[in-house]
């Protein structure tokens, strides 16, 4: 293989890398099935506890779903930030 072409095989690997990373940067969470959100996580409506993925989900869902969202850790409350009067999601 000459030069050139092992020149031209480096950049387009080199090139793809940042690509994928840009892609990956614009992989967003779904909010349809956050029941409640904190600062540190959120319930699913299957009463399941996640972290935050990236910090600007949860800007985002605070954004979105500002109802929905309290700006403590969900430890702080005593039934973990699950609110079981508060099914909503049940009605809509």
């Amino acid at each position: 293989m000459k030069l050139s072409s092992k020149a031209a095989l480096i950049a387009l690997a080199l090139s793809i890398v940042p690509l994928s990373a840009r892609a990956a940067e614009r992989v967003v969470i779904d909010f349809g099935n956050v029941a409640f959100g904190y600062s540190d996580g959120y319930w699913d409506h299957d009463r399941h506890w996640h972290r935050w993925h990236h910090h600007r989900d949860w800007d985002r869902f605070r954004e979105e779903r500002r109802e929905h969202a309290y700006e403590w850790r969900h430890d702080r409350d005593h039934d973990q930030g699950w609110r079981d009067n508060d099914r909503y999601w049940e009605h809509h």
